[in-house]
């Protein structure tokens, strides 16, 4: 990513970057690193998020966000179709998983394929997520996603790993900074359920 960066700077350009965003919080510190190189459109797809009053508070926090850092001018932010049960038939048969396995992979692809698709139909020089900077989400698989969907539409999948080099401890920070809510579970109902559970377990 960096190198992509460096390259782009040194050619004059600021390429145009679809930028899938989970949550606020998670979009706060990619933003503060990336919105003076790419002209940004945030993309709020999220059918795993349950239930839907949890959707439409992150989505609304996203928005407050981006009014408050003073990005308005240069992020804008399209959402996408709320339907979660493309969430729940994507990830049939894999209810009992636990969190951070394969029906996460299965959920990351169903996103990233979706933010290609629209980064292809809306002509985009690159497009990548929020979620790796998530210390509880896949870096690996998801930059072998991307670059698989990527590749399959035709636009170039920005790798990264935002936790890095103090970036999860900035989204913290910021978080802190604009008051943002930060949710104690990924956001699908498996995931609040195991929370849940755990929760009781150590009391």
């Amino acid at each position: 990513m960096e190198k992509t960066i460096r390259e782009n700077m040194e050619r004059g350009r600021r390429p145009s970057l679809l930028l899938h965003s989970c949550c606020a919080p998670c979009s706060s510190y990619v933003l503060e690193y990336l919105a003076s190189v790419f002209d940004i459109t945030l993309f709020f797809y999220n059918p795993n998020i349950s239930p839907k009053e949890e959707y439409l508070f992150r989505a609304e926090e996203l928005s407050r966000l981006v009014e408050e850092m003073k990005l308005r001018d240069n992020v804008k932010i399209i959402e996408g179709e709320y339907d979660p049960s493309v969430f729940y038939s994507a990830t049939k048969g894999m209810e009992e998983l636990p969190e951070g396995g394969e029906r996460c992979r299965v959920c990351y692809r169903l996103r990233l394929k979706e933010a290609a698709r629209v980064a292809s139909e809306g002509n985009f020089d690159y497009f990548t997520t929020t979620l790796s900077i998530s210390p509880y989400k896949n870096a690996e698989w998801l930059n072998a996603i991307g670059e698989e969907e990527g590749q399959a539409v035709g636009v170039p999948y920005l790798f990264s790993d935002f936790k890095k080099r103090g970036g999860y401890l900035r989204s913290c920070e910021l978080s802190q900074e604009y008051g943002l809510y930060r949710q104690d579970f990924c956001g699908c109902i498996y995931s609040k359920l195991e929370k849940e559970k755990n929760a009781n377990i150590n009391k």
